[in-house]
């Protein structure tokens, strides 16, 4: 998939393969089925133009975090990748962090937990948000907070009062001279080089389809899907076990498996279809550090497919094509061309092959569907859309016409930590 969906139907690219390192015995010679046939070129060029003024003099570049459910981002404004990624969860001595029943923790062997500070993109445990970002900052990118202005994403579905408590955390906890915090849709929009248009993300532990229009996200047109990536790779176990129900398998690390999607798994543009005929399922074999090997087959294209019909882990919300529709259809008319102009795809369960070609299938199909022919969305897929927001942000943090943006420590003294929806709205 590059940058763009080639006009002619043939066979998918070689570069889409850079997107992941080779996932099959030499032999096969391939990386994902050649029967991929490819939309025509939907993909927009977005300029952007913005005016700039003298920013206020705050000492340093800003530090930018991006914090996921799944691995949190953390590097400096202006440069091309994060520094630092890091496990979002990490181990604490039980006995230190109690785990009661409903507690976001989980408890493990040996007086060990593993606190997981976000959730569905949402903050659930905020001490350990707090221990997240001091390892992040001072160990990883070796920086003391009370120097560095920071900039933070946050999920476009998470309470307004967790904005307050980011800010509290960071002035008081961490003693920054200034924080922003911004919406993942915004920042993957950004990274692309746009302002308005629908950002659709697909993460490890939630899926969005935000409007956002002249740098503005619209809430009330955004919907959520909690089937992302942490959800697919349980899900491309309990099909392996299915498959072959040897106790190895069971017993298969989590970092195995997560692998084992990342290099073998896509999309199939014709589930169905594919399901049915055995030709069309493609088996590899995937070598595991010990020397023995695991075997996949329709498994390939079944583990992506809850992001496309949730209903197959019994659930009955819609899928993310749905989702991108219903939230261009929420907007006012004279906007949902603009905006389905620029789909942007942000996140890592993008990445996998043929998500762009099918997000781009369904969502013109569902248009035509509800009578919206003149709806024709054009997709901007770029190769690092896995680190779309932390790219957004590194942008967004290092243009002179953000500097005022800043929430600053004298403002937060004054104001308190609800000056937040004013200054960050």
């Amino acid at each position: 998939m590059g940058n763009s969906i080639s006009h002619k139907k043939t066979k998918a690219p070689k570069q889409a393969s850079k997107e992941r390192p080779p996932d099959m015995d030499k032999s096969q010679g391939k990386q994902f089925p050649s029967h991929f046939k490819q939309k025509p070129n939907k993909v927009a060029s977005v300029p952007g133009s913005r005016r700039h003024r003298r920013p206020p003099s705050l000492g340093h570049i800003a530090v930018v975090v991006d914090q996921g459910s799944g691995f949190t981002k953390a590097g400096f404004a202006g440069e091309d990748q994060p520094r630092v990624v890091l496990k979002s969860s990490s181990l604490v001595p039980s006995w230190d962090r109690p785990v009661l029943p409903g507690a976001p923790g989980c408890e493990l062997v040996g007086g060990v937990s593993r606190a997981h500070p976000v959730k569905h993109g949402v903050v659930v445990d905020w001490e350990a948000l707090e221990g997240l970002w001091e390892r992040l900052l001072v160990g990883g990118l070796q920086v003391c907070p009370e120097q560095w202005p920071v900039l933070v994403s946050d999920s476009p579905s998470a309470p307004p009062e967790g904005r307050e408590k980011v800010a509290e955390l960071l002035f008081e906890a961490l003693d920054v001279p200034a924080c922003h915090v911004a919406s993942t849709a915004q920042l993957a929009l950004c990274s692309a080089g746009a302002l308005s248009g629908l950002a659709v993300e697909a993460g490890a532990g939630v899926c969005h389809a935000t409007p956002i229009y002249a740098g503005h996200s619209w809430l009330k047109a955004s919907f959520r899907l909690d089937v992302a990536g942490s959800t697919l790779s349980r899900y491309l176990r309990e099909l392996l076990v299915a498959a072959c129900p040897d106790l190895r398998l069971q017993g298969l690390p989590r970092k195995t498996v997560t692998q084992l999607k990342k290099r073998c798994c896509y999309v199939s543009l014709d589930f169905y279809g594919d399901l049915r005929d055995p030709a069309c399922h493609h088996p590899a074999s995937f070598q595991m550090g010990n020397g023995s090997s695991v075997s996949l087959s329709s498994e390939r294209f079944r583990c992506p497919e809850p992001i496309f019909q949730p209903g197959l882990l019994g659930q009955a919300e819609p899928g993310l094509p749905t989702l991108a529709f219903r939230a261009l259809q929420k907007m006012p008319k004279m906007l949902r061309k603009r905006l389905a102009n620029t789909v942007v795809l942000a996140g890592g369960s993008t990445l996998f092959p043929g998500f762009a070609e099918r997000l781009d299938l369904e969502l013109e199909a569902q248009c035509r569907r509800h009578g919206y022919p003149a709806l024709q969305p054009r997709l901007v897929a770029k190769p690092g859309r896995g680190m779309a927001v932390w790219t957004g942000g590194s942008m967004v943090a290092s243009l002179h016409s953000f500097q005022r943006g800043w929430m600053t420590r004298a403002m937060y003294q004054e104001c308190g930590s609800r000056l937040v929806h004013e200054v960050f709205n």
